[in-house]
């Protein structure tokens, strides 16, 4: 069982490295190639790797294509039967994965039909939002209003982004797991039609995982594999952008998948929007004004879904 790992960068050189290195650490007993692909970056990023990583495939975009094609061009490179899609802001932090790998191998099974995620954690090592369930109107509508972790709340209907800690102790199905960590079979990823490529970046994996579940595919969080994920290490903006990007990404969901139920998608968001430009107004000022923008500019999600 040969492992492709592919690794989507923009301008992030000094992440890349501790990636880079990270596994070259821990996976020492694991047969796999590395494949980054480089959408356009302008801080050497090229050069660097192939100087201090030369057994490291190279795809060098002359445009930023964004993750999901960048992701699409390295499975179409790889090699290996397996595949995982790591983020370059993302390295490993002991030999869970190489355990994990390993133990797959000596049951003889590739899990031809199963996609898994990871335990991502946060700098500090607290455990980072990574899975969750289908977004569905109501769990956005539950999220939208703070709603959707309370206890009572959560034990009759799953949240479409689960942010319990306690979630993410054990082993558990879910509908969703995070694109900065996805393991799985490249004959999977194939069948799946890999990422939409309209959708420059935040939501491809919900997406995907969509479509891989209308396909009876099984997507499995596991804590057991563990990693850093520093988020938002491609994004200069942060924040702004990654908010910006989680609602552009559901308004394209439902443009895609449920057209007729835009009109109360919009409205969720909408009331999203306001209540946190609302709520941030006093405690993080920056914050209400990125909410205060999405809502301004909620009437043009169609047009730029």
């Amino acid at each position: 069982m040969k492992l492709s790992i592919i690794i989507t960068s923009y301008n992030t050189k000094a992440l890349l490295d501790t990636c880079l290195n990270s596994l070259y650490t821990y996976l020492p007993k694991i047969e796999f190639e590395v494949v980054v692909v480089d959408n356009a970056s302008s801080d050497d990023s090229v050069a660097y790797v192939k100087k201090n990583f030369p057994k490291v495939t190279i795809i060098a975009n002359k445009k930023n294509v964004g993750f999901g094609a960048a992701n699409n061009q390295g499975v179409a490179k790889a090699s290996g039967d397996l595949i995982l899609l790591l983020n370059s802001d993302a390295y490993l932090i002991d030999n869970s994965l190489q355990t994990f790998l390993l133990k797959q191998s000596d049951k003889k099974e590739n899990f031809t039909n199963t996609i898994i995620g990871a335990q991502l954690l946060n700098s500090d090592q607290s455990i980072q939002a990574s899975a969750g369930f289908a977004p569905t109107l109501i769990r956005v509508w539950l999220q939208m209003l703070f709603v959707d972790d309370l206890p009572i709340i959560d034990s009759l209907l799953k949240s479409y982004q689960e942010s319990r800690a306690s979630f993410y102790k054990k082993r558990r199905s879910v509908d969703w797991v995070t694109g900065a960590f996805m393991l799985m079979p490249k004959e999977l990823f194939n069948n799946i039609g890999g990422f939409d490529e309209s959708i420059f970046m935040y939501g491809e994996e919900v997406d995907l995982c969509f479509r891989a579940k209308k396909q009876n595919t099984n997507i499995i969080f596991d804590p057991n594999i563990k990693l850093v994920h520093a988020k938002g290490g491609s994004s200069q903006d942060g924040f702004a952008k990654a908010i910006q990007g989680e609602y552009q990404g559901l308004w394209h969901f439902y443009q895609k998948h449920f057209p007729k139920k835009r009109d109360s998608l919009a409205a969720a968001l909408q009331w999203g929007a306001l209540l946190r430009s609302v709520l941030f107004a006093i405690i993080s000022p920056d914050k209400a004004k990125v909410y205060r923008a999405l809502l301004e500019n909620s009437k043009n999600y169609e047009q730029n879904p």
